[in-house]
């Protein structure tokens, strides 16, 4: 038995929707983070890491049929979504990192505006 290109395209254009989603609020997060607002930064955060479960669910499927033995042709959609899906999770640790920072400078900031 074989899984069609088209099942396996629908599921690229699904991976490159939640990661495309998961990519938007990291980076209105990172926005967030800049002006100060460490908390939404942080649940936005937290959207973006379940679009991106939500995509590993949507990849696993695939994988679960290929390890039982179905027969897989590549496409490129499926290509491209890997790809997306996997810079995004690299943005979205990069973002954990800068949040965290840009709230180490606005406590940092704050003790320096005390002492004038």
């Amino acid at each position: 038995m074989a899984v069609t290109k088209e099942d396996i395209s629908m599921t690229g254009f699904a991976i490159v929707a939640y990661a495309g989603d998961a990519k938007t609020a990291l980076l209105k997060a990172l926005d967030n983070a800049r002006e100060g607002k460490i908390e939404e930064a942080r649940k936005l955060v937290d959207e973006a890491k379940q679009s991106i479960n939500d995509a590993h669910n949507e990849q696993t499927k695939l994988l679960a049929d290929e390890a039982g033995g179905m027969d897989m042709d590549v496409t490129f959609i499926m290509v491209h979504g890997q790809d997306t899906l996997m810079t995004t999770m690299m943005l979205m640790d990069q973002c954990k990192f800068f949040i965290d920072e840009y709230e180490r400078i606005n406590k940092i900031e704050e003790k320096l505006d005390m002492k004038n």
